[in-house]
């Protein structure tokens, strides 16, 4: 299956001999890719400029993610610098590299979007970002371009699907009874976080080649060793997926939020909110013992959980009790 992807390395080779200057650059636009990102993207849709978009977006945007490390999993293909001494490691991952989850993800953000605003300027901006955030994984030596194809694939059958039939969706869930609504909020995320912890199951059976963490740890001594079988970042979006739609559900069964108001006050509902977000995170994370055990794993979900719950409705709630909305 190696053969699938090696084909690209020359055009990897040739963006790097292009020289550093791309690098920062490249960066930015790879950062634009991350969680780290989304998680401003989502509460600036969310608090300030349209709730239900925002909650589709999310929706579909975690959904992506989540089936972007399925598949990872399900392929277990290398990232270039992990067979190829050519290639440098401008950037490192610990995951597999086929899809590419932020071509993918680029395609289903992006896009909807774009189809949201309707209008050629947001197309093109959609468009640039789409093929920006992908050549940037190329430069970087983390992804081949059989990676991004893949992803581009992947990202646009995942927004056509959820284009087609998110309005009739939504409508029904709006009609359905509050407990039907948390009952679909609760089960989707669990049932994709299953679905991936059982696709990792099987693939941790069959293993990878030991020289490819070698071939990792010897193009970037100082990063992590790669780990491409570890369900942390599964459990990390799964948590958010699951605390973000349950807050939605609620959101939308309390209907006591608006975004409308000064940009004065959505600015300053930001950054309450995000500081939130921060607090959150990061004192939990403070709180929680270390290790690997059971308990530590369902405490870190929790956590990834609560940020979602608040992005989604405890800063809604906060916000109109502070009279920012």
């Amino acid at each position: 299956m190696i053969t699938w992807v090696v084909w690209g390395l020359p055009w990897i080779l040739k963006l790097q001999s292009l020289g550093s200057w791309l690098t920062p650059p490249m960066k930015f636009f790879t950062f634009l890719g991350y969680e780290q990102f989304y998680v401003l993207v989502l509460p600036v849709l969310l608090w300030c400029i349209d709730v239900g978009l925002a909650l589709r977006v999310g929706t579909l945007l975690l959904t992506s993610n989540m089936l972007a490390s399925t598949l990872k999993l399900i392929f277990g293909l290398p990232r270039p610098y992990w067979i190829s001494r050519r290639v440098l490691a401008l950037s490192t991952e610990p995951s597999f590299g086929l899809p590419s989850g932020h071509a993918m993800n680029a395609v289903t953000l992006w896009g909807r979007i774009a189809a949201a605003i309707q209008r050629r300027w947001a197309l093109a901006a959609a468009l640039s970002l789409m093929f920006l955030i992908p050549l940037s994984r190329l430069e970087l030596g983390v992804h081949f371009p059989a990676d991004v194809i893949a992803g581009w694939i992947c990202g646009a059958l995942v927004l056509f699907v959820f284009l087609k039939y998110e309005s009739s969706v939504s409508e029904s869930l709006a009609r359905a009874r509050p407990t039907t609504r948390l009952l679909v909020a609760v089960v989707a995320p669990i049932a994709l976080v299953g679905l991936a912890l059982g696709v990792r199951s099987v693939r941790a059976g069959l293993g990878f080649p030991p020289s490819w963490a070698e071939m990792a740890a010897a193009a970037s001594p100082a990063s992590a060793p790669i780990d491409p079988l570890n369900a942390g970042s599964i459990l990390a979006i799964g948590g958010i997926f699951l605390g973000f739609a349950v807050g939605g559900a609620l959101l939308v069964g309390w209907g006591g939020f608006r975004v409308e108001g000064p940009w004065t006050q959505r600015l300053a509902r930001f950054g309450v909110g995000l500081a939130g977000v921060l607090v959150i995170f990061m004192g939990l994370a403070a709180l929680l013992p270390g290790g690997a055990s059971p308990l530590v794993t369902i405490l870190r979900v929790l956590r990834y959980a609560f940020v979602g719950f608040w992005i989604s409705y405890m800063a809604p709630r906060v916000f109109v009790w502070a009279r920012l909305a």
